[in-house]
């Protein structure tokens, strides 16, 4: 019994630091995007209230003949409509000449009438123009620029309350949620504290897992039979954290079903899997449904390229991180304001991985249509929504060419080191494997064969026999 209640109590603190370490990173997240739209919205009550002030001095700008910017703008404003609207009507009238010029056998006769309508509107045009200058330009008098300036300087006294009591308001929002917000953060890291402690007196009445500090992946004796087809057999390896992994040997060789164990998709004959999570907490993953692995921080993509069709790229990206969101099922219906907050961290956290990735001119273009390395690429960019710490790679270079293959490798690279993710991939080209892994291990029909760098892979006979082909 008291194993079992040890166990509840350990995913009850888990849990509950997931759920504090959710709302903390998000809160971290939301506040410098909450700050910004603040002062977004700070800035363009300052622009309405310049062009209010511009306006409301105007007329007295006009009557002293005082050329200020905005008078400037007006006038080209009002002078460039009136040219607008007559440019159409002559255009329009132009083009019923042609057209009857070529239709008519009267045209000289016609001819003048046309031409005296042209003559006409250019005169209509002149007189508007007229009326616009006459109204802008004036020969001001002294009481005129008297006016204006008494005028000038109570309005821009005005302006200065106005701006001053904007400035103050908007201050005084962004330090209100700046402070609520930090407690909230602050709350939350003393309780993750708290559970973190809690967590660790609980595991050290449980079960030390055997596992290495630098190790991510471990795989105890493997085996995974169907029927009395051992597509896995007894198969062991250890994936350290931060390296790029690579898995090779022959089809057939029980690759792809090693992925598919440790992702959950099949439950393993025999043995064990180790990971360690987001936590840093070493997990059985045998213990773990298929739906919760990409919880502790495991996702992979597919020999096929898997997109949702119907939607464009970023929010191909935006679906993956469905498991991100705190948002309820009723705040998705309603469109509650803490699922807009979350859409709008999201979407920022999505075009920053496109644009880390090269692919910010895709941000809104539909995959259908779009170069197969690039679709690859999108793949890779859609794992890291999850902020994940072991990236599975099942043949990401089949169908590339020479040059998408060097540059998917490349973008692997890159998310290694940016992302700090450690990548676990399967591969039958050699070139892309021998270059970018760490450590490679070779397998044939479910067993291993060898383990160790590309070179001394490279180097191995047996390899070279089961699965390069011998000498």
């Amino acid at each position: 019994m008291v194993p079992i209640l040890n166990k509840l109590q350990i995913l009850w603190y888990e849990k509950r630091i997931g759920n504090h370490q959710t709302k903390h990173d998000f809160l971290q997240s939301f506040l410098p995007i909450r700050i910004q739209e603040l002062n977004t919205k700070k800035d363009q009550k300052l622009h309405h209230l310049s062009l209010k002030k511009s306006h409301t001095i105007l007329p007295y700008e006009i009557k002293a003949n005082i050329k200020s910017d905005y008078w400037q703008t007006v006038y080209e404003y009002e002078t460039k409509k009136i040219e607008t609207k007559y440019y159409w009507r002559l255009r329009a009238l132009t083009q019923a000449m042609k057209r009857k010029q070529n239709k008519s056998d009267h045209w000289s006769v016609e001819e003048p009438k046309h031409l005296q309508k042209i003559q006409e509107l250019e005169q209509k045009k002149q007189t508007e123009l007229a009326k616009v200058k006459a109204k802008f330009v004036v020969n001001p008098s002294d009481l005129n620029k008297e006016a204006y300036a008494s005028n000038n300087e109570a309005i821009e006294r005005a302006y200065q309350d106005q701006l001053a009591q904007i400035e103050t308001k908007y201050q005084n929002k962004i330090e209100q949620f700046s402070n609520r917000a930090n407690n909230i953060i602050a709350k939350h890291k003393e309780r993750l504290d708290y559970y973190h402690r809690k967590l660790k007196i609980a595991e050290q009445e449980k079960a030390i897992y055997p596992m290495d500090e630098n190790v991510v992946l471990k795989l105890d004796n493997l085996s995974m039979h169907f029927g009395g087809l051992k597509a896995v057999d007894q198969l062991s390896f250890e994936v350290k954290e931060g390296e790029i992994f690579g898995l090779i040997g022959p089809n057939g060789a029980g690759k792809t079903t090693v992925f598919n164990c440790i992702t959950r998709f099949y439950r393993p004959t025999g043995g064990l899997m180790y990971f360690r999570n987001n936590l840093g907490e070493v997990v059985r993953l045998n213990d773990i449904v298929v739906h919760d692995i990409i919880k502790e921080g495991i996702v992979r993509t597919f020999q096929n390229v898997e997109m949702i069709w119907e939607l464009n790229v970023i929010e191909n990206l935006l679906v993956a991180a469905h498991t991100s969101y705190r948002s309820t099922f009723f705040g998705q219906l309603f469109n509650s304001r803490l699922l807009r907050q979350e859409e709008v961290v999201m979407r920022l956290k999505a075009t920053k991985i496109l644009e880390d990735l090269d692919l910010s001119a895709y941000a809104y273009v539909y995959p259908y249509g779009l170069p197969y390395g690039i679709l690859k690429k999108i793949e890779l960019a859609r794992t890291l929504m999850v902020n994940p710490k072991l990236i599975i790679l099942d043949e990401p270079a089949a169908g590339l060419n020479d040059a998408e293959t060097e540059n998917l490798a490349e973008t692997i690279r890159k998310i290694q080191k940016e992302y700090n993710a450690t990548i676990f991939l399967v591969e039958h080209d050699m070139g892309l494997v021998m270059n970018i892994c760490d450590t490679v291990c070779a397998v044939s029909f479910g067993k291993k064969l060898a383990i160790g760098t590309p070179k001394d892979i490279q180097g191995s006979k047996v390899v070279r026999e089961a699965y390069l082909g011998g000498e």
